[in-house]
């Protein structure tokens, strides 16, 4: 449980909430017992109503009037403080999750492409909903029931003894055992519960890469094979599903059954007690109204002993992305500009997740303004230089500058600001032409007009303009509605429009024909005045516009 100990600066941040929460434990607790004894005397009361006469009638009805009044006004006062329970523990546990979830997002942001490509869509999307839900929990129930017991069986306890103290024990002492049986069938439902999320997570992660190949999947006809193995996946998180299922059936099933036993209890040795005149019938009927309030709390506790053990396993699998270190940290927070001088001193790069060796000893200088072409051979390390510049990895060895500082030491958030990155894979968001062209910028920073001419630069105007909803239209998932080459020219226009020191292709040009590239190019070195050009290639088309070539062998 010592996982769980990560939350407690939550819990002091929402103190008052949660002190205010216990109070109402308290008072629903209180007025939910104080209306026992006047139910067990209102019902001795009419035990003796055919021996009484009619003035004494008349008396026994007043004074059951005032208990009836009692009994309804304290089951208002009880449900209300139990709403008002609710609405300080519960909302300060859902509070919790909506502060968690955004910390467990921000750090996902901060993770580098390694650590990301480290894990699966699924796994990463489960650790934001499952298991943040599993961790509420035990924010919300698991605190509030265990509260509620505690101060529930302190003041029940008190109301029985007074009562009759042979019959308490006898009552109270099976409960423990109860507890500890629910315990075990919650522990085997706990290691079931975890089966059946893993399986929901491998789900989760195969339709994910379904939806996103799903061009591919058509294209090769694979949908029925794609079926069988979602289905075979399905059928496995179903049966895990049945299998639990029925264990739950057993934990509702004991509960059941000791109720029985505790009435069947109660009623023999009560029964006995006032045969012998020890005890009156109200007084019984107390008793199991009593055991009654107390069996469920009770049972909850193994339950409840469950949920934090889901909620432990959870919180150490949020704590292995949270306490993660951030392998590109950001210690500059100041606003500035760049030229876009860039320079390599033996800089090395090897994929920690392949091991493959992109970059070895790699060294040169770009000056501000200049057009460099980055060429060579497939595999030779290309697209990391890309990575490198734009700080989505660090370099193993060596040094890279920017403006004759160190990468490390600059802003990254100012960095990439003033970098416009087109990488090889062309991503579009789910969204309009015109939200996705002018992604990099804040609103009220862009208007239409805007758009349109950094579209024109990209020689994609034309196109938008073909469609019914012209710059309106949506694209769909990563930009399925559109050709290759549209989706590319997009996205140059979207790295065009925040105007960078820096202007970096990988690749962006590869979907384009020769006369499209040649007019894209064109434009851009038009509004490129001083712009630090990169741009890495094979063709020979585009390798020819520019001032330097690096080759990597």
């Amino acid at each position: 449980m010592s996982a769980l100990r990560s939350l407690n600066p939550y819990f002091w941040k929402h103190k008052k909430l949660l002190a205010w929460g216990v109070l109402f434990i308290v008072l629903g607790n209180f007025f939910n017992i104080f209306k026992i004894p006047f139910i067990g005397k209102t019902v001795d009361e009419i035990e003796h109503a055919l021996t009484l006469s009619e003035a004494q009638l008349a008396d026994l009805t007043s004074i059951i009037i005032t208990n009836v009044l009692i009994i309804i006004g304290s089951s208002v006062l009880s449900g209300f403080f139990s709403f008002m329970m609710r609405q300080t523990i519960i909302v300060a546990s859902r509070k919790i999750e909506f502060e968690l979830k955004n910390t467990i997002f921000r750090k996902y942001e901060a993770l580098s492409l390694t650590q990301i490509k480290n894990s699966s869509i699924g796994d990463l999307l489960n650790r934001l909903s499952e298991d943040v839900v599993a961790i509420r929990m035990y924010l919300g129930p698991g605190v509030m029931y265990v509260a509620n017991l505690a101060v529930l069986l302190l003041i029940t306890s008190i109301y029985m003894l007074k009562s009759d103290m042979e019959m308490t024990l006898w009552t109270l002492i099976p409960l423990p055992f109860l507890s500890f049986i629910i315990y075990r069938v919650s522990s085997i439902i706990n290691k079931k519960s975890k089966i059946l999320q893993e399986t929901q997570s491998d789900i989760s992660t195969f339709v994910t890469d379904a939806f996103s190949g799903i061009r591919v999947i058509k294209f090769f006809s694979k949908e029925q094979y794609f079926f069988g193995k979602y289905a075979e996946k399905v059928g496995v998180n179903q049966d895990k599903a049945m299998d639990l299922a029925k264990t739950e059936a057993y934990f509702f099933t004991i509960i059941q059954m000791v109720i029985g036993l505790l009435n069947v209890a109660i009623l023999i040795i009560g029964g006995n007690k006032y045969f012998a005149n020890q005890i009156s019938v109200g007084e019984i009927a107390n008793f199991f109204m009593y055991i009654n309030i107390l069996i469920w709390p009770f049972s909850m506790v193994g339950w409840i002993t469950s949920v934090n053990q889901r909620a432990a396993a959870s919180m150490t699998r949020v704590n292995e992305f949270l306490n993660a270190p951030i392998e590109i940290p950001n210690f500059n927070k100041e606003d500035y500009t760049i030229e876009g001088n860039i320079e390599f001193k033996n800089v090395s790069y090897t994929y920690p997740n392949t091991g493959i060796t992109a970059l070895e000893n790699v060294s040169f200088r770009i000056r501000a303004g200049e057009k460099v072409a980055i060429t060579g051979k497939t595999g030779s390390g290309k697209s990391t230089l890309a990575l490198l510049i734009t700080r989505q990895i660090q370099p193993d060895s060596g040094e890279i500058l920017i403006d004759g500082i160190p990468i490390e030491q600059h802003n990254v958030e100012v960095l990439r600001r003033e970098i416009g990155y087109i990488p090889q894979e062309s991503y579009l968001f789910s969204d309009t032409i015109a939200n996705n062209i002018a992604f990099p910028l804040e609103e009220g920073e862009y208007d239409l007009e805007l758009i349109k001419k950094y579209a024109i630069k990209a020689d994609i105007d034309k196109d938008i303009q073909g469609f019914t909803k012209a710059y309106q239209t949506m694209v769909g998932e990563r930009g399925v509605m559109l050709s290759g080459g549209q989706k590319q020219r997009l996205c140059i226009a979207r790295a065009m429009i925040k105007q960078p020191k820096i202007l970096l292709f990988d690749d962006a040009l590869s979907a384009l024909d020769t006369e499209t590239e040649e007019k894209v190019l064109r434009n851009i070195q038009e509004d490129s005045t001083g712009i630090t050009l990169i741009l890495i290639t094979h063709r020979q088309s585009t390798i020819s516009q520019a001032d330097t070539i690096i080759y990597l062998d």
